[in-house]
């Protein structure tokens, strides 16, 4: 998926073979396949790690137009310039609308920023970040300094685990549970965690009364949104009362993002509400996300609303469905 070329400045050449000729312009790209026809690359200043954990293949990039860029089985996951508007996206919403939470349970987030955005929120008292890749959380506690305060907050616990055994196996329940996992690809390790049996038996037990879940769940464009967006979305539909999809442009993933919130009490709060709550709750104002901004984000067009009215697959493990790409395991 993920691919170094060289370029000679003018045609984008994908010769990586051989150095570009005397009075050339050198530069090195990162390549990101996103369909079969499409590939979206942007020039790297340099190549800061590479590497390869038992369950997925690491990198992390310093690009001239994102900066440093965490990429995983070669899909990129985060980039320093834009990541809060995906991170903000994620956390805020679900806190917001909850009258008053305590503990929360991150599916993923090995990276580190949904618990800095989590720990922003005064009413905190404890983080569980499970994640299922040691080699991950520890390579981005080394190497991205902007979530080194949440990886030493008190409040903070980081679990090595499959988050589906880490929730069964505990007796403790949520307010908020976090699905800040990887992409539903094949091969690898986390489209399990997004089939409806999962949803209904294993997470939403694991919830107090008037406890919210919230999710990624992958491109939400006008083309892209039926890979899996509009799938998870009806998956969700299936398990819970309330359920609220919504998006925003993610510049560094050339595309529209996707989450879904869904609990089985109201998420109706306002613009003006949610002003007020931000202001009550977060320590620091937002960069990117307030009431009229979460309004907008799910107010859906009319081809991507008129999908997910329409769609009917639900998600399970016999008849999962993938974006585009291969897991390490594939």
């Amino acid at each position: 998926m993920g691919e170094l070329a060289y370029s000679n400045g003018i045609n984008g050449g994908n010769d990586k073979s051989h150095s570009p000729p005397n009075g050339y312009r050198k530069s090195c790209w990162y390549e990101e396949e996103i369909e079969e026809n499409l590939r979206w690359c942007f020039a790297l200043n340099s190549i800061l790690h590479t590497g390869a954990s038992q369950y997925q293949d690491i990198a992390l990039l310093d690009t001239k137009p994102f900066g440093k860029a965490l990429v995983l089985d070669g899909k990129l996951q985060s980039a320093e310039t834009d990541e809060f508007i995906y991170h903000e996206c994620l956390v805020h919403p679900a806190l917001l609308h909850h009258p008053m939470p305590k503990n929360v349970f991150i599916m993923g987030g090995g990276e580190g920023s949904t618990a800095r955005e989590l720990l922003r929120h005064k009413t905190i008292d404890k983080v569980v970040m499970c994640d299922i890749d040691e080699e991950v959380v520890e390579f981005c506690k080394s190497y991205l300094v902007v979530n080194k305060e949440a990886f030493h907050d008190s409040r903070l616990e980081v679990v090595i685990n499959d988050a589906r055994a880490e929730l069964e196996g505990k007796e403790e329940r949520y307010d908020i549970i976090v699905g800040d996992l990887a992409d539903p690809i094949e091969g690898g390790p986390c489209y399990k965690l997004y089939t409806k049996d999962f949803y209904e038996l294993s997470l939403k037990p694991k919830l107090k009364k008037g406890g919210i879940f919230v999710t990624q769940a992958g491109p939400a464009g006008i083309f892209s949104h039926t890979e899996v967006f509009s799938c998870i979305y009806n998956t969700l539909r299936q398990v819970f009362k309330y359920v609220v999809p919504y998006s925003a442009h993610i510049p560094s993933y050339a595309d529209i993002w996707g989450w879904v919130m869904a609990s089985d009490s109201p998420l109706d709060l306002s613009a003006e509400e949610l002003d007020i709550r931000m202001r009550q709750r977060i320590n620091e104002e937002n960069r990117y996300l307030d009431g009229k901004t979460f309004l907008s984000s799910s107010t859906l067009s009319k081809a991507v609303r008129n999908s997910l009215i329409n769609e009917t697959h639900v998600y399970t493990e016999g008849s999962a469905r993938f974006i585009y790409g291969h897991g390490k395991n594939a």
